[in-house]
């Protein structure tokens, strides 16, 4: 176990402690879509920068908008899969929990996006997003908390599979 985790070892075997940071997770990515709705007419737009601003925008589909335009039937299909990934990420937790506190760091940052953006999915038919990086006239999807907290997640897993020296002891091994 590394040394650079700052809580007692302790609370990070305990498996409630990463189901709370996905919570923690779902709340903020549910109160910034509430706040930025409450504020803002879809389309509009508040510029910061001259590469980022919010702007208030809807999503049926799934990543980049893939299937946004498929009739509605994709809001149940995508429903069932981010249901499905939720018990099973939920299951991965556990299991790792009492040794892998990144992996189970990153889990956490993937089921709390997933069940913020479900929760968009099933009562509002849409997921809520607003959040725009651009450059010049280059425009990256507009996205959300949830899908940050997601990509983070995925980063941090895929750096600790890669990086992590129980997978390195075991890639020299096979080598």
């Amino acid at each position: 176990m590394d040394n650079q985790w700052v809580l007692p070892l302790k609370i990070y075997q305990k498996v409630w402690f990463w189901y709370v940071i996905a919570l923690v997770i779902v709340a903020l990515d549910q109160a910034s879509k509430h706040a930025i709705e409450a504020a803002f007419e879809y389309g509009e737009t508040l510029v910061f920068t001259s590469f980022f601003n919010f702007t208030l925008a809807y999503n049926t589909g799934a990543a980049f908008s893939f299937l946004a335009d498929a009739g509605g039937w994709q809001r149940w299909f995508f429903a069932v899969i981010a249901l499905v990934a939720s018990v099973l990420l939920s299951v991965w937790i556990a299991r790792c929990a009492q040794q892998k506190p990144r992996e189970a760091f990153a889990l956490a940052f993937i089921l709390g996006g997933a069940v913020g953006n479900l929760y968009d999915r099933i009562v509002l038919g849409h997921v809520v997003d607003f959040i725009v990086v651009h450059y010049q006239d280059n425009y990256w999807p507009a996205f959300n908390l949830a899908d940050s907290a997601i990509s983070l997640g995925a980063a941090v897993l895929i750096i600790d599979m890669l990086f992590s020296k129980e997978n390195s002891k075991e890639n020299s091994k096979n080598a």
